[in-house]
């Protein structure tokens, strides 16, 4: 049942923008992007057809915001990985980090890597974000004075991102249930190799 109708005068201006997103966000993680409008937003959040247009030109200016959105929260847990660890307890840390962000933000995770929907050269917030997540955890790397540190960010970008989209896809419970064994196995076994790759 849709929600129902609010008046917009309800809405603080920034709360309306904060609801709109939290509602594109919801039904990303329920019903997948393709289920997000402005319209079914408006619809969902309980306000005027019209009103997500004051906040949002089109439909990719809205999921460009969730995109930009998930890169810095991105940003700040890996910023919290630096000040909570050291050494090489931090490179399985790093990857624990990007599985947790997917796991508690599925919604933008599933957005913030599809440039044809958020038009990263049309909204420039997007790129900057990416870029300074990137840059977050390079500069991570970087610290720990390993012998390829490019290729040991890239290496665990890789890891991270891959583990977070089998388990999203439901690929790793499956493969898990296939050998006989958890997905929370699975991906400790991973996390171990990354360790002494790492080392």
């Amino acid at each position: 049942m849709p929600a129902p109708e609010k008046n917009r005068t309800t809405y603080h201006h920034g709360a309306l923008r904060a609801e709109l997103l939290d509602a594109s966000v919801r039904l990303v993680e329920n019903e997948g992007v393709g289920a997000v409008s402005l319209r079914r937003v408006a619809r969902e959040a309980g306000v005027s057809p019209g009103a997500p247009y004051h906040h949002f030109v089109n439909r990719a200016a809205l999921l460009s915001a969730i995109s930009a959105q998930g890169f810095r929260e991105l940003s700040d847990d890996l910023a919290a990985v630096a000040r909570d660890t050291d050494g090489p307890d931090q490179v399985v840390a790093l990857v624990r980090c990007y599985l947790d962000f997917a796991r508690r933000r599925p919604g933008h995770f599933q957005v913030m890597w599809r440039p044809e929907l958020s038009e990263p050269d049309k909204h420039p917030d997007v790129r900057e974000s990416g870029d300074a997540a990137l840059a977050r955890l390079t500069d991570l790397v970087d610290d720990l004075a390993v012998p390829e540190p490019r290729g040991l960010a890239l290496a665990l970008w890789a890891v991270g991102h891959g583990l977070a989209s089998l388990r999203l896809d439901g690929q790793l419970d499956h493969t898990a249930r296939k050998w006989g064994t958890t997905e929370r196995d699975l991906v400790e076994r991973c996390l171990r190799v990354v360790s002494r790759l790492a080392g």
